[in-house]
């Protein structure tokens, strides 16, 4: 992260403030709030902050691996997944793994989330998601797929009251016959946030039912 000294302290009271605040896990979206019907920009979906890409650190999602989840998908070089056992919902899903960009020299994570079978489609489960965060608004909705998976993705913004900043996040799902899947990533900033989308591209790009 880049930041100039007269920011630092904001830094550091930030990070202080960091695992509370990443959690987001309860609330609704704000009154008011409207979907946008246009897909994340082309240079999100391709790439982070100047064209970066991630090289693989390792598969996650399979039978002994970190994390045991409905989808499989390669993880960023040097990034640390932890399967979660606390329960946390957000909407619809519980959270099921944490991939932490700390060792990679960034603040975030890149979470999964995953539920038990249902009728829901994805675009369903991911605005449910949404709704689950409360300060998200400006939703930019669009579809993807990958390795026969067909799956819906949002950015928007996340204003956060307690560190009274708005910073850029963005999410994903999917649904396996083992139930739906968000991959959600947030970060410190949005500074944060950009530089670690080459991991996001890279899970989504690789991503297929487990």
């Amino acid at each position: 992260m880049r930041v100039g000294a007269g920011s630092t302290g904001r830094r550091v009271a930030q990070v202080a403030l960091l695992v509370g605040v990443l959690a987001g896990c309860s609330g609704t979206a704000e009154e008011g709030d409207s979907e946008k019907s246009a897909s994340p920009s082309a240079s999100a979906r391709t790439s982070g902050a100047g064209g970066a890409s991630a090289s693989s650190g390792g598969t996650i999602g399979a039978a002994g691996s970190a994390c045991e989840l409905p989808v499989t998908f390669d993880t960023a070089k040097n990034w640390k997944a932890e399967a979660v056992e606390a329960p946390l919902r957000q909407g619809p899903v519980t959270l099921a793994c944490e991939i932490d960009a700390k060792p990679a020299g960034s603040i975030g994570f890149l979470r999964v989330w995953a539920a038990k079978p249902g009728d829901a489609d994805a675009r369903s489960v991911l605005k449910a998601f949404v709704a689950g965060e409360d300060g998200a608004s400006k939703e930019k909705y669009g579809t993807f797929t990958s390795d026969g998976l067909s799956g819906v993705e949002v950015e928007y913004l996340y204003t956060s009251e307690l560190l009274e900043e708005t910073k850029k996040e963005r999410a994903l799902a999917v649904v396996t016959p083992d139930g739906p899947v968000v991959v959600h990533l947030g970060g410190l900033d949005t500074e944060e946030h950009e530089e670690m989308l080459p991991a996001y591209e890279l899970a989504k790009r690789t991503l297929r039912a487990a």
